[in-house]
């Protein structure tokens, strides 16, 4: 009988690490990432029965401020007590908004191809999806990073890790929280916050820094030297 040993080897940015020549080089091409900062806010939290009512989307190259797209839109239903509680959006604010058909193709060509970055990104992310098919008859493949997903792997010792929690945890302000762009500005200044970190353990690039989100939590604190 024959064994076959076969050892599993982890992508990381340490001494174990191993990144062939091509993508090496192909790294230090890339002098800048454009990424644009997103947040919308919705009639509720399925994207096949509840509707997008505004987007907020802030682009910048490298860490510079490059653009910005802000816009309400008409959900064409009823907005509920509870939604407009939550995000003091009411239905007489978006009775002249335009509908996400009419917005669609203005925010995807603000988009372009740059990085998707957004708090619990699979929310947002999954909604822009879900609508960029059903009312363009296209893909949204831009690439995502998630910064719920590197708050649990930043900042270990915070239990929650919502938006407002994490705001509280590094003394930054949202004069409006669960509006898109003032969710969009807090996001932004967590992510530069979590860039820094990253920057101190040579995590730079963008193919770096989601390859990082995805791995498990006790790798990634290796990586940052955190103790359990």
């Amino acid at each position: 009988m024959k064994f076959i040993i076969i050892k599993i080897v982890f992508f990381g940015f340490y001494d174990e690490t191993f990144i062939s020549e091509n993508l090496n080089s192909f790294y230090k091409r890339m002098k800048k990432t454009e990424y644009v900062v997103l947040d919308i806010e919705t009639t509720g939290l399925s994207k096949y029965t509840n509707r997008i009512t505004e987007i907020a989307a802030v682009k910048y190259k490298g860490k510079k401020k490059i653009g910005e797209f802000h816009t309400l839109i008409n959900p064409k239903v009823h907005i509920s007590s509870f939604i407009t509680r939550l995000t003091g959006i009411n239905d007489e604010m978006v009775k002249n908004a335009p509908t996400i058909n009419k917005v669609l193709s203005q925010f995807m060509k603000f988009l372009g191809n740059s990085l998707i970055v957004a708090h619990n990104a699979t929310f947002d992310y999954g909604f822009m999806s879900h609508n960029t098919f059903q009312h363009m008859n296209a893909m949204l493949l831009n690439e995502k990073i998630c910064t719920r997903k590197l708050a649990s792997r930043l900042l270990p010792e915070l239990g929650s890790k919502r938006l407002g929690s994490i705001c509280e945890h590094l003394d930054i302000t949202n004069v409006q929280a669960h509006r898109a762009m003032a969710d969009v500005e807090v996001t932004s200044k967590i992510f530069s916050h979590f860039l820094n970190l990253l920057s101190e353990k040579g995590i730079e690039k963008k193919e770096d820094i989601i390859r990082f989100e995805s791995w498990p939590i006790y790798k990634c604190m290796s990586v940052m030297n955190y103790k359990e």
